[in-house]
């Protein structure tokens, strides 16, 4: 009786715990894996929101980490530039963390805020640009300038 109810909570509590995203945030723009791979051709700052055990298992390479439960909050911080346009991503449309750091950047007054909603698995299936760790990744931030990914090119960057 006890070995089957434990098996029982082993089936469900996963399950349970898994909650959809939803399909809009408000005052942000929702976008798909190509719509995202056009942000990140023109060099729009992407920021993955997931723990780092699974940043660390792969992101969008040149992302910044700011995990949900972790640095994300430091982008209430003033000195962080409202305009400057941001991708959030977490794993995918299973994954709420990323709608939920998109509507806290909108309540702290970010204006261009892009809801990356199928998050990393729908990038890594059609083989977009990819990091792994720490290794190789770079990202070059100027305050009041346009962010630009690891690997892309900037005027005065050189």
């Amino acid at each position: 009786m006890r070995v089957g109810l434990l098996l029982l909570l082993c089936v469900l509590l996963p399950v349970a715990e898994a909650r959809e995203a939803p399909l809009q945030v408000d005052g942000a723009v929702t976008v798909n894996a190509l719509q995202a791979r056009q942000l990140y051709e023109h060099g729009v700052l992407f920021i993955d929101v997931r723990a780092p055990r699974e940043w660390g298992w792969g992101h969008v390479h040149g992302a910044l980490h700011m995990a949900l439960d972790g640095r994300f909050s430091d982008l209430a911080e003033a000195s962080w530039p409202r305009s400057m346009p941001m991708v959030l991503y977490c794993d995918s449309e299973v994954c709420p963390d990323s709608a939920e750091a998109a509507r806290r950047a909108v309540s702290w007054g970010y204006q261009q805020v892009y809801y990356f909603r199928t998050g990393y698995f729908a990038w890594q299936l059609l083989d977009f640009p990819q990091g792994k760790g720490q290794e190789g990744e770079m990202y070059a931030f100027i305050l009041g300038a346009q962010p630009t990914a690891a690997g892309l090119t900037s005027p005065g960057l050189e």
